[in-house]
């Protein structure tokens, strides 16, 4: 699976760049419509969660470029 997946990659990053978008936008879409049903309830009980802390005050809701950067940085060491 993994060369295939490799080769297809490959195959795809040869392809000019509003090709490439054009691919990516279909597998999102793919993706968007053939979602998990267990996994969509999942994520949304974590959300749902999440939402309840910030609410409570339990956490702090960060900015995502500031999460983003806190994340490369802890990535990084």
């Amino acid at each position: 699976m993994a060369s295939n997946l490799d080769q297809v990659y490959e195959e795809a990053m040869s392809l000019p760049d509003e090709s490439k978008a054009a691919l990516a936008e279909r597998i999102v879409e793919y993706l968007v419509t053939h979602v998990n049903p267990d996994l969509e309830i999942l994520q949304l009980d974590i959300v749902k969660r999440r939402r309840d802390e910030m609410r409570l005050k339990k956490v702090e809701p960060v900015d995502g470029p500031d999460a983003l950067a806190m994340a490369r940085r802890i990535i990084s060491k």
